[in-house]
């Protein structure tokens, strides 16, 4: 490879970085709109109205509101990902993950209950648009993952073998999540606190003798 071939491909690099953090960008700017209005009444040039950038600047970057909204859901559930598997790295007990897994997800529907609806809404969308089909279910199966290394972290620290499979897991623990982001944003001051206690005894549950 010549030096100017290593140049060139240095400069397409950067180029592509920067492109990538200005889709990055434009995301955390539209996540606000969309995750306040929902997808079926949110347009491109709708987000652009409410951020610094220009319906044109959008359509540079994204090829439509669907591109836009599985990015930005994308961008904020890996986020989450992190965040969960920071909590498995640091627990050292089993008591310690559940209590640390439950707080996390108490604290996120406290906090972040617009950007969760925000992904139902996408979620349920793809029932019914099959442009959203394959980023949902790609982002579906990480946070799947997500709860398996969860489960099956706690399996190990509690010394005995998971009961469910990763699909039954996921499917239990993200079933008690909307339910209470449901009643959350329905204003039950209770939901908070009911999802960490239930949360620890359904993880609890995913060993023998648990809960």
């Amino acid at each position: 490879m010549t030096t100017a071939d290593r140049q060139g491909e240095r400069i397409a690099r950067r180029q592509a970085d920067k492109f990538e953090e200005r889709r990055r960008e434009l995301a955390g700017a539209a996540l606000r709109t969309l995750s306040e209005l929902g997808y079926a009444r949110t347009s491109l040039r709708e987000i652009a109205q409410n951020s610094a950038f220009s319906h044109g600047v959008l359509h540079y970057y994204f090829r439509d509101k669907v591109d836009l909204i599985t990015y930005c859901v994308r961008q904020y559930k890996a986020d989450c990902v992190r965040r969960y598997d920071r909590i498995v790295t640091d627990s050292g007990t089993a008591a310690e993950l559940r209590a640390g897994f439950a707080a996390g997800l108490a604290r996120t529907l406290a906090e972040d209950a617009a950007l969760h609806r925000l992904w139902y809404d996408l979620r349920s969308q793809a029932l019914f648009e099959e442009s959203f089909r394959a980023d949902v279910l790609e982002i579906d199966a990480t946070l799947q993952d997500m709860i398996w290394r969860i489960v099956s972290r706690y399996a190990e620290l509690s010394g005995a073998e998971a009961a469910p499979s990763p699909a039954a897991a996921y499917a239990m623990l993200d079933g008690l999540f909307q339910q209470q982001l449901l009643h959350h944003l329905a204003g039950d001051a209770g939901a908070v606190d009911r999802l960490a206690k239930d949360a620890a005894t359904v993880l609890g549950l995913t060993v023998p003798g648990g809960g």
